[in-house]
């Protein structure tokens, strides 16, 4: 097969409506937009406006609520802070949030930083963080480390 030899399958391509073109063509003068008012001028479109009708978007329930001053947690795994201290990235003896975001294995801290439990963790570490859930806290004590969670956190 050539470069010239592609092409659409047939009927995939129709010729645009090349409308205000005279009488003849069937969609002169007004271009099939009719006579007067908001949609016969350029510019214009309507989103959501159904013609007076209630719109579909007002007409559905409404569920559901956002909190306003809801903490977001920047999110670690055990597995990957094992996989640090193995690299050598990370010194088990003292993790805090400041040593994560200097390692690299966190972004930024947001709200703070939250351990979870997955992966493997075998490092005797000592961990201090805002937040952590209890299968992380109790593999970390498994391991023979310590993870204590700030107080902030833990009274909310």
């Amino acid at each position: 097969m050539k470069l010239h030899e592609l092409s659409d399958n047939p009927g995939a391509t129709s010729k645009r409506t090349r409308v205000g073109r005279g009488p003849g063509s069937g969609k002169g003068k007004m271009g099939g937009r009719g006579i007067k008012g908001q949609k016969s001028r350029s510019g214009v479109s309507i989103n959501g406006y159904e013609g007076g009708q209630m719109p579909l978007y007002q007409r559905l329930p409404k569920r559901g609520f956002n909190k306003p001053n809801a903490k977001k947690f920047a999110v670690v795994n055990l597995g990957l802070i094992q996989k640090f201290i193995d690299a050598g990235k990370l010194d088990a003896a003292n993790i805090t949030e400041d040593t994560l975001v200097a390692s690299g294995l966190v972004r930024r801290k947001l709200d703070g930083v939250r351990v979870l439990a997955k992966g493997e963790f075998t490092a005797k570490a000592t961990i201090a963080v805002t937040g952590a859930s209890n299968s992380a806290v109790e593999a970390v004590a498994k391991a023979g480390g310590a993870l204590t969670v700030a107080a902030a956190a833990a009274a909310e």
